[in-house]
């Protein structure tokens, strides 16, 4: 296990619980370290993972905590569930979620195959598929949404949610967005290099991304139902990658 190697200075592999934050787990391991030598070790992350997210974080403890940068860029995989049809405040289950509506359909974009216009063309998907689709008329069909997900392959501009932990002015966005501040999150750009997607049963798609560093999946799936015209979020995420580091090799939390 991870707190019994015998040495401070390590790389630790943490399957992260849904419901923690990455300071909480961060806390629990710096604990868990000082039990076992006796005095305060030094822990760090290498980047956080949301509170409802699960998976792979990488923390660095002792004199490896000044290896940071070095974690920092690697590319990510992730496991989303995005459910269309519904929008959330947060861009995930831990905010409002409200049904989305839609007040006129626009003149471009792949959002015209949507709800009760969808053209005849892109309404006939007769190819063989794995993957599931929902029934639903106004589902998008799964001719739609691959090519729908394919726009968002390469370098895209991505706007971080407001609910984050970026950095606006030297605070912290979420804790601006609490307090009820009125600010603007900077667009940055990202790299999409896959988007496989693993069930689509109309509203739930699963997806398997392997982006660049920085990129927020909430978002991607934001983004996703945007484009298609239903509205999405992210109902759960699970990061599977860092660079080589695999979730298979992490270990699970100590009970304390």
């Amino acid at each position: 296990m991870w707190y019994n190697q015998g040495v401070e200075d390590r790389i630790i592999l943490i399957d992260k619980p849904a419901g923690m934050s990455s300071f909480g787990v961060v806390a629990r391991v710096r604990r868990g370290l000082r039990d076992e030598f006796g005095h305060k070790v030094k822990v760090g992350h290498t980047g956080t993972l949301d509170p409802f997210a699960t998976g792979l974080l990488i923390l660095l403890s002792g004199r490896y905590t000044k290896k940071s940068g070095e974690f920092l860029k690697l590319d990510k995989v992730y496991e989303a569930t995005i459910k269309l049809g519904f929008v959330s405040s947060t861009g995930d289950i831990e905010g409002e979620i409200s049904p989305y509506s839609v007040e006129s359909c626009p003149e471009e974009g792949i959002r015209e195959c949507l709800v009760e216009g969808i053209p005849e063309a892109a309404a006939e998907d007769k190819r063989p598929s794995p993957v599931k689709t929902g029934a639903r008329d106004a589902a998008p069909k799964l001719n739609i949404l691959e090519s729908t997900l394919q726009t968002f392959i390469g370098e895209i501009l991505q706007k971080p949610p407001k609910f984050s932990a970026i950095k606006i002015n030297g605070q912290r966005a979420y804790k601006l967005a609490r307090a009820g501040k009125d600010f603007e999150v900077p667009t940055r750009k990202v790299t999409i290099y896959n988007i496989e997607i693993l069930e689509y049963n109309y509203p739930i798609l699963k997806i398997r991304c392997h982006v660049s560093s920085g990129t927020y999946i909430r978002t991607l799936a934001e983004d996703i139902g945007e484009k298609l015209g239903t509205g999405a979020y992210c109902e759960a995420l699970r990061r599977l990658k860092i660079g080589e580091y695999d979730v298979k090799d992490a270990e699970k939390l100590p009970k304390m």
